[in-house]
């Protein structure tokens, strides 16, 4: 695969950095059960950084804003994203909190449940969004999610629409959104739940993904890919309607799966690709991904992608 050549979109990303502690489970545990697993990991992980790893190693310049506490979880999570070439300038220790922790139980079937404890990740303000400005006015592509307070977030799109920026925006967790949000984002990314919680109605079969996508068109997004794991992706925009369907693959873990979707979409985007193939590539990453353990080790390199998407299909990576 000949990437020399390749656009290299600069994507910021506003979000969470969490060390994941996973554990093997036969199956999770009934309230007031002890079960004994079959292995631990301890992974960096956090939806935020997640998807900068993946937005980093499709090939994409990434930068970085979010905070750690000042411990040993916090160094070990800015030393990775380093190591991925990730720009971490605008990364701040938080002497007061704990660096976000979360504990991920994965069965044997590849489903987890996850508790998050949200740690410095609660503290990210809309002055060290603000103190990141230039970075993200200087992207072509913002990413974000609600691992971090929802005026923080807010306040980066804002920046981001005032310098022409395209605003990817994954609302997880689902929370009330601030009237007009959704009107300055061109690429609204989210699951059935999400949308189910965003909408208030209840996304459960294809037809009740569209009339929720439609929803949230009307309220101003300018594409909604709506994820429903091995139901595939609808893709909304005004229209326009399609079902791109699920990759096919053995599950191992779902962790870090609509993070790596949200990381690769942004830079096939980037790249020039339309916006049904761009969800096509996705859709492979985020499978490969879950054919893996843990979080940032699952997540796909672009030559794993090209090797991946050629084996299936038989078809190059733009």
């Amino acid at each position: 695969m000949d990437v020399g050549n390749a656009v290299v979109p600069r994507v910021v990303v506003v979000g969470s950095v969490n060390m994941d502690l996973v554990f093997r489970t036969p199956r999770m545990p009934a309230p007031g059960e002890t079960i004994t697993g079959d292995g631990f990991q301890q992974v960096p992980g956090g939806k935020g950084a997640n998807q900068a790893v993946a937005a980093a190693r499709q090939g994409a310049a990434v930068g970085f804003v979010g905070m750690i506490g000042n411990d040993s979880f916090g160094q070990m999570a800015l030393e990775s994203l380093g190591r991925e070439g990730i720009a971490t300038t605008h990364m701040t220790t938080d002497l007061s909190a704990a660096s976000g922790v979360a504990g991920i139980f994965v069965d044997d079937h590849g489903e987890n449940s996850i508790v998050l404890a949200p740690g410095a990740n609660a503290v990210l303000s809309e002055a060290h969004v603000e103190a990141a400005a230039a970075a993200i006015g200087g992207a072509d592509y913002l990413i974000c999610q609600l691992e971090s307070p929802i005026a923080s977030v807010a306040r980066a799109i804002a920046i981001a629409r005032e310098h022409g920026v395209r605003v990817v925006f994954n609302p997880a967790p689902a929370a009330q959104l601030p009237d007009g949000l959704l009107a300055s984002v061109d690429y609204l990314i989210l699951n059935e739940t999400e949308a189910t919680q965003l909408t208030g109605l209840a996304v459960l079969d294809r037809a009740s993904a569209a009339e929720a996508a439609a929803a949230l068109l009307a309220r101003g997004a300018g594409a909604v890919l709506l994820t429903m794991g091995a139901g595939g992706v609808l893709v909304a925009t005004t229209g326009h309607e399609r079902f791109v369907p699920a990759v096919k693959v053995k599950a191992v873990d779902t962790t870090a799966a609509g993070d790596t979707f949200v990381g690769a979409l942004t830079v096939a985007i980037g790249r020039g690709l339309d916006l049904d193939d761009a969800v096509t590539q996705a859709q492979h990453a985020a499978a490969l991904t879950v054919t893996r353990m843990g979080a940032q080790t699952s997540i796909p390199t672009r030559a794993e992608l090209h090797e991946f998407i050629q084996s299936t299909h038989g078809r190059e990576v733009t």
